[in-house]
């Protein structure tokens, strides 16, 4: 969503860099190219005014580092006024000393309030809780049922008393739940309302009323990220009438400029708590204004990385891993260990997703967005069609086995043998590294190890030509050698071996010696 936002930006810091200091037309310039981007990002206009104001005062004020040039003064800058503007830290969610936790979902129809309920649900069941949905959305056409499959995906509660598509109370429903939830000892609540397609009274009056009858300990504004600029009119107007305490950014993964999410915490003054960013149930997580700045920015987000590896990875498989990889020029590690650490990798979610954390990666992004998530499931196939034997040994597959594999995996016997190249290509590399060696073939990086190669044909290249060990022909070669360099000497003069010898009577033109 962020990506025109992330490439302007990028295009505009580059201009700085190799200047020794900015002068007021260099920040002013800056600025406007910032100014730009973030217009062009849908980022509503009183939002921009006061970042570009902090940023040039800051860049024009005292505010200098010796540790950093002028273009990194400026990428820090704008990088904390970023995190400003998303809403300072981390926002947590504020649960009841009494339980149980109320939470109340509001915003317009279509935002993906039912979706977002089953995505909440699942992240507090994951959090150690044990939430409760409630269908409070009697208006909208099949909404209950919808947010019963949600639940049941989810593998949380629900309280879904009326069937909904017009029938029941909402504000009752949502005033029984409650006792509901303290009797079947549920300590979080999550209370689904309706929404309309636009601002009207009923709408308002309706929230108003189960705000009043359950009395939330949070009231999450849903906004949708890729509505720009009526997402602000939206959150002000949902502030007069329900008087939210936080904002959850749902479709993050789409296409849209997404200035809302750069607008709404400003102006508002509520933090964004959540965003979601997927289809899938997992696709959910706290919003983070300093690690989302940083992808802003193009500087990756190491740190939701690293947790999304904690939560999947074992510490003890990955030590284990690694010591095979690092005894025996990594001989013990087999394709049934890569195949395993494969599918934990997988279960991070999109490997282009995951690329995308990384730093640096946004000038490869088109070719990270390339990636087909379908490649692991075929690489897994070939795997899984080797005998025990040949995943411990690869060096056992032989063309006859490459065949039965490759018909065994439905792929193409090429494919089978660019899997087996390729791994021991990656095995060696990962051995050098986990051995402190460096990467074999690159050049000698300070800590790194490796340029070996590369070393050793240089010294071979300066060694010169090779001479004949016959003592007669090698006296031979040297006599001619001597030769060949007295006769270039008097023919060529200054002009070299090879220049053209001059006749003995030649004599310059008239108009070059006048020019001379």
């Amino acid at each position: 969503m962020f990506d025109t936002l992330s490439d302007r930006l990028a295009a505009t810091f580059k201009n700085l860099r190799g200047k020794g200091r900015l002068s007021e037309a260099d920040i002013d310039a800056t600025c406007r190219e910032i100014r730009i981007a973030l217009l062009e990002a849908d980022v509503a206009l009183p939002a921009v005014r006061a970042f570009i104001k902090q940023v040039k005062e800051r860049a024009l004020g005292a505010e200098v580092s010796g540790a950093l040039n002028p273009a990194q003064q400026v990428i820090k800058i704008v990088n904390d006024e970023l995190v400003n503007i998303l809403g300072g830290e981390t926002r947590r969610l504020r649960y009841a000393k009494t339980g149980p936790t109320v939470i109340m979902l509001a915003g317009l129809q279509g935002a993906g309030k039912t979706t977002l309920a089953g995505k909440l649900g699942h992240w507090l069941k994951e959090q150690k809780h044990t939430p409760l949905l409630v269908a409070c959305d009697l208006q909208r056409p099949n909404a209950v049922t919808q947010l019963g499959v949600v639940a049941e995906r989810a593998g949380v509660a629900i309280y879904a008393p009326e069937p909904g598509n017009g029938v029941g109370d909402p504000v009752k429903v949502a005033r029984d739940s409650i006792e509901f939830a303290k009797q079947k000892q549920y300590d979080v609540v999550i209370v689904d309302t309706a929404g309309r397609l636009g601002i009207d009274a009923e709408l308002m009056q309706q929230a108003a009323d189960i705000r009043a009858a359950v009395d939330p300990d949070e009231v999450l504004f849903v906004v949708d990220a890729m509505i720009g600029q009526d997402a602000v009119t939206t959150a002000q107007a949902f502030l007069e009438g329900v008087d939210f305490t936080g904002v959850v950014l749902s479709k993050l993964d789409g296409d849209a400029r997404g200035g809302a999410a750069l607008s709404v915490a400003h102006l508002t003054g509520r933090q964004i708590m959540f965003a979601s960013n997927g289809e899938k149930l997992t696709d959910f997580d706290a919003f983070h204004p300093d690690r989302m700045a940083s992808r802003i920015l193009g500087m990756g987000d190491i740190l939701s990385l690293i947790e999304q590896a904690e939560k999947t990875f074992s510490q003890d498989e990955a030590a284990k891993m690694a010591s095979k990889l690092a005894s025996k020029g990594g001989k013990e590690f087999g394709l049934g260990d890569f195949l395993s650490q494969l599918e934990q990798v997988s279960k991070m979610g999109s490997l282009s997703k995951l690329l995308g954390m990384m730093p640096g990666m946004g000038q490869m992004r088109d070719q990270i967005n390339n990636i087909d998530d379908r490649d692991v499931a075929r690489v897994g196939a070939i795997i899984k069609s080797m005998t025990p034997s040949e995943r411990d040994d690869p060096k056992l597959i032989n063309g006859s086995r490459r065949a039965r594999i490759a018909k065994g995996s439905g792929v193409h016997v090429s494919e089978v043998s660019s899997l087996v190249e390729r791994f021991f290509e990656a095995r060696k590399m990962m051995s050098a590294m986990a051995g402190g060696k460096g990467i074999p073939g690159m050049p000698g990086m300070p800590g790194m190890g490796g340029g070996g190669a590369r070393k050793a044909k240089q010294q071979k290249q300066a060694k010169g030509k090779k001479q004949s060990g016959n003592p007669l022909k090698r006296a031979a070669e040297q006599k001619a050698a001597l030769e060949r360099k007295a006769a270039s000497t008097q023919d060529g003069a200054a002009f070299g071996p090879g220049a053209a010898k001059l006749p003995e009577n030649f004599e310059l033109p008239k108009e070059f010696k006048d020019l001379l």
